[in-house]
């Protein structure tokens, strides 16, 4: 398979590594634990971990976009935001 019209960095390679993983841990996770007791956090509707995910992972994009759009320090600060972000979505929403 000829890949070479995609710019196939490290970085990329890494995202969608992690991605793959986080998929995978969520799969492991739902079989030893099933349902995932969905639950009502501070934006006052119902979410599984399943949906939180989802949402961590949207606002994690649009955090990356908004740092490279408006700053132009290191991209690990964004990373590390959004990992922040991450957290709380899991922890509150």
């Amino acid at each position: 398979m000829n890949l070479n019209w995609m710019a196939w960095t490290k970085p990329t390679a890494a995202f969608f590594i992690i991605i793959f993983c986080l998929l995978v841990a969520m799969t492991i996770w739902e079989i030893k634990s099933p349902g995932g007791a969905p639950r009502v956090g501070i934006l006052r509707f119902e979410t599984t971990r399943g949906d939180r995910l989802f949402v961590s992972l949207l606002g994690s994009a649009f955090i990356h976009i908004f740092w490279l759009a408006f700053f132009s320090a290191s991209l690990w600060w964004g990373f590390a935001i959004a990992c922040v972000y991450a957290i709380c979505v899991f922890l509150w929403v």
